[in-house]
């Protein structure tokens, strides 16, 4: 059987790097500690590793303190405790129609049911918001804006910066999903003007999944309206939720085989390869992708023909089905990629691919080989011919 060629990373990152696997391990057979909650030397060791990981990522993100980082269960509960956390009955939040569900979904129950004020506006074919539209959304009233950094369906990256000096402008804050673009391109909290910033680890940064982030600018620590309260292994002789960060969000115990796997991936980040140089590497795979297989007549493009977007490669097949072709890539060449409407049903009514089945979609990440390229698009043109 041929190898896998993996095109799924915008779903989740795989390979994973050497030391991520063995980090895993070696806490299970080894350590196997609870964080924060004793004294000997293997949970001082959990507590020294947990430490480590969130200063590993403060500096992944250009923030001074590593406290304003709480772990959570994944990018969609960070969003969450940030989105039930602060907002209020009454307040405005202006959003995309490029969002995920992980945002849109929260909104939509908000909107029905506390009395939020949601204005969604559009983009243009690839999902970057327009700047006009923005504009005309902000009011003196707006508390958030929320915004994807990059479309997990085109890859195309939003101007954040320009968006949150516009918020910053009105008194609002900024929620930036840094999901997909998180490792695959230097993400600066302050260059880009998020006041937070929420993010999976399992995907650009290589964790085991269950684990995810959310940084929240130290103004906003006190604004919290907890959704959730319980035993934190900190100021435990007290009844009452920790107003501190990252007590304050972290509630439970933490998913310490995750968070070492992201150490291991951290530190490949840091000693091995820096995020510059696979942001170079995907920027170079995807380019040659688009040009093999821009030479297919079927092929209709979702995703920017050009530079301006992340690895992330959206397109339909004219006169077949994109479910269909995605399970015969994966039958004919072990071509794993993903075919629908990857949970962004906004994005597609917008794009009108919501008829058509939703678009193929193949992401590339930093273990990704240029001789993996001729295969896929062989592949792909031995599925139209079936």
């Amino acid at each position: 059987m041929a190898s896998r060629i993996y095109v799924d990373n915008a779903a989740t990152s795989w390979p994973k790097p050497p030391g991520v696997a063995e980090a895993v391990g070696r806490y299970l057979t080894e350590v196997g500690a609870p964080a924060g909650r004793s004294g000997y030397a293997e949970a001082l060791e959990v507590d020294r590793l947990v430490d480590a990981t969130r200063r590993q990522l403060a500096r992944i993100i250009g923030v001074a303190e590593a406290d304003s980082i709480a772990f959570t269960a994944n990018g969609t509960d960070a969003l969450n405790l940030a989105l039930f956390g602060l907002l209020r009955s009454g307040d405005r939040v202006v959003t995309t129609v490029a969002e995920h569900n992980s945002v849109l979904r929260p909104l939509r129950y908000l909107e029905e049911n506390r009395g939020i004020e949601v204005v969604r506006c559009p983009c243009d074919d690839f999902g970057r918001v327009h700047l006009e539209s923005i504009d005309a959304a902000l009011e003196k009233t707006t508390r958030m804006v929320v915004l994807t950094h990059a479309s997990n369906v085109t890859g195309a990256l939003q101007p954040v910066l320009e968006v949150s000096e516009r918020a910053h402008a009105v008194g609002a804050v900024v929620l930036v999903d840094a999901a997909q673009a998180l490792g695959h391109l230097d993400v600066d909290v302050q260059a880009i003007g998020a006041d937070l910033l929420a993010a999976p680890t399992h995907k650009g940064l290589f964790s085991p999944s269950g684990l995810g982030f959310l940084y929240a600018a130290p103004d906003l620590h006190r604004q919290w309206q907890s959704t959730r309260c319980g035993g934190t292994g900190t100021f435990s002789d007290d009844d009452r939720q920790p107003t501190q960060m990252p007590s304050l969000l972290e509630v439970g115990s933490p998913n310490i085989c995750s968070i070492a796997g992201l150490n291991a991936a951290l530190s490949y980040f840091e000693s091995e390869r820096s995020i510059a140089s696979i942001a170079d590497h995907e920027s170079n795979w995807s380019r040659h992708l688009r040009n093999r297989l821009a030479e297919l007549d079927c092929v209709h493009w979702i995703s920017p023909a050009d530079d301006s977007s992340l690895a992330v490669i959206s397109f339909q097949l004219r006169g077949f089905d994109p479910q269909e072709i995605a399970a015969m890539m994966d039958a004919i060449g072990r071509v794993q990629a993903r075919a629908g409407f990857h949970c962004a049903p906004l994005m597609h009514r917008h794009m009108g691919t919501d008829v058509s089945g939703g678009t193929i979609r193949i992401s590339g990440g930093a273990f990704n080989s240029m001789d993996q390229i001729d295969i896929i698009v062989e592949t792909i043109e031995s599925a139209v011919k079936m």
